[in-house]
């Protein structure tokens, strides 16, 4: 076991030599000593670690003993181990009479010192799986398939359920000042999320970039299991957790590793789109923006340069930002001539005129269902 290094022998050297009155050396499991309340014998071979290591036993050393080993001093030598393998030595220098008792108390303070190590050192690892896992899952990659499913059965990850995806995107200052508080609020929200949930799975995509894979069943019923419930709780969660301006974002729940990528994909679309269209808000959803989400693949070709001939129509006429201002009113306001009209503070007769002026210069009638969707869907492709 190689858990035992300079740094944590150094940490028990410091931490035994506040409690007892003798030096304490360290070694490693070839003998060699790593730290030691005497500098000058790191990087020593220590014979009496190295009969302790051998017999696996405490060894002691008198004056005599010591006299007959090379470099040896009188001392105590008890073997060091770690979840039952041997991975070290600890010494004490001194008459073996007078630091005996010292020596178990010695032992297992290093022990305690690297089982905690060891422990950190496997739930990091864990962590870093658990990472590469959602960061490979996303990207979608199919010759990893069969390896991917394989992690997701040892993470307990049931792919026939709906996988979810939710992005989180921290926006840091442009010079970059604040860069390190992005990475230390996602750090302290996903200690968060690990704390509610063990099982919760998330990944740094980018310096201010994290995402949460979850599990959605829709046969349990009730809101309070709904992905918009989640979105909610989530939402809630980076607003305590997180000092910096965000965004957030829920992707369409789908099952299956393919599922998974799509939702990413999704979840990134509908936070680009909602910043777009309602710049103020933080928190989005593929299913509040599925058509614009939908959309966006067309973002080229000669089907985009024609969705987007009725508004750019409309770029012609002196009047555009007002006419763009009323058609995206009237949109939002699902065509309600009343609620458009006391939304923009505006009498009827004036709305009918603009829209009459927005199909005229469009060359679309607004009273037809097919050129009103064909003016909505040239809408979302042209941002005001």
């Amino acid at each position: 076991m190689h858990i035992l290094d300079t740094r944590l022998a150094q940490e028990i050297v410091t931490r035994t030599m506040r409690i007892i009155p003798f030096n304490v050396n360290v070694m490693d499991a070839n003998g060699v000593i790593l730290a030691s309340g005497n500098p000058e014998r790191v990087g020593e071979l220590h014979a009496g670690a190295l009969l302790a290591l051998a017999k696996k036993l405490t060894v002691e050393i008198d004056a005599a003993a010591a006299r007959k080993l090379h470099g040896a001093q009188p001392g105590t030598n008890l073997p060091l181990s770690v979840g039952g393998q041997p991975c070290g030595a600890v010494g004490l220098s001194g008459a073996p009479h007078e630091v005996r008792q010292f020596g178990e108390l010695v032992r297992l303070t290093a022990e305690m010192i690297l089982e905690q190590a060891a422990l950190a050192n496997e739930l990091q690892d864990n962590a870093r799986y658990r990472e590469a896992f959602v960061l490979n899952l996303i990207r979608n990659d199919s010759a990893q398939r069969p390896e991917l499913e394989g992690w997701a059965r040892r993470l307990g990850l049931d792919l026939e359920r709906m996988q979810l995806v939710f992005l989180l995107e921290l926006q840091p200052r442009p010079d970059g000042a604040d860069a390190g508080a992005a990475l230390h609020d996602i750090q302290r929200l996903q200690m968060r999320l690990l704390a509610r949930r063990e099982d919760a799975l998330t990944a740094t995509v980018g310096p201010s970039e994290m995402v949460l894979l979850d599990s959605w069943d829709p046969a349990r019923k009730g809101y309070e299991t709904t992905p918009q419930r989640r979105l909610d709780l989530l939402a809630q969660l980076v607003r305590e957790e997180c000092e910096l301006p965000f965004t957030l974002a829920m992707g369409i729940a789908l099952p299956g590793l393919e599922g998974a990528a799509v939702s990413y994909q999704s979840a990134r679309s509908a936070s680009r789109l909602g910043r777009l269209r309602t710049p103020q808000q933080q928190v989005f959803s593929y299913d509040d923006l599925a058509l614009p989400v939908l959309l966006s693949g067309l973002d080229s070709g000669w089907q985009a340069h024609q969705l987007r001939m009725p508004i750019a129509r409309l770029a012609h006429d002196k009047s555009r930002a007002m006419l763009r201002t009323t058609l995206d009113t009237w949109f939002a306001q699902d065509e309600n001539s009343a609620a458009t009209a006391a939304t923009l503070g505006i009498h009827r007769n004036t709305l009918d005129y603009r829209l009459r002026r927005i199909g005229e210069l469009t060359g679309l009638d607004l009273a037809r269902s097919e050129d009103k969707l064909l003016l909505y869907v040239s809408a979302l492709l042209s941002p005001a």
